[in-house]
């Protein structure tokens, strides 16, 4: 059976344009409707219990330091993110979610989970194994490029 190459390629581009807008609107719509899509995903990549850098930060989002450090300064502002001095070294910074960003994520994560479950109802287990092996074959066809 040969693959529908463009039926492939409009799921692809419909659901990561569907999943931006859905996580956007619902963001406008909940408590958190001070963030936008951007600072979600920065939240997301903080993480709920690894402190980090902010050059750990940047890298796993794939900007630079600069640009991280003035999307900080605004979910600090905001209450979302604190900066923690190291207790080692006072010069190491790390970032942390507070109280009120550790529940965005939380809800984020429900959302994502959501999703999974919803993909996965109904496939058998050799149809999970050939979705994995796809998304991990384009997730490595990505990475070549970033």
């Amino acid at each position: 059976m040969k693959p529908d190459f463009e039926r492939i390629n409009s799921l692809l581009v419909d659901v990561f344009n569907d999943i931006l807008v859905i996580e956007e609107s619902e963001l406008k719509k909940s408590r958190f409707n001070d963030l936008s899509i951007t600072e979600m995903h920065t939240i997301e990549a903080i993480g709920m219990y690894k402190k980090k850098t902010t050059s750990e930060v940047a890298k796993e989002l794939s900007i630079t330091v600069g640009t991280l450090t003035i999307a900080i300064n605004r979910l600090v502002k905001k209450g979302y993110v604190e900066r923690i001095r190291s207790e080692d070294d006072r010069r190491v910074v790390k970032l942390s979610l507070t109280k009120k960003g550790k529940l965005l994520y939380r809800v984020h994560q429900h959302f994502h989970s959501q999703m999974i479950k919803e993909i996965l109802v109904n496939m058998e287990e050799d149809e999970q194994h050939a979705l994995l092996q796809a998304l991990d074959n384009l997730h490595q066809f990505l990475q070549e490029y970033k």
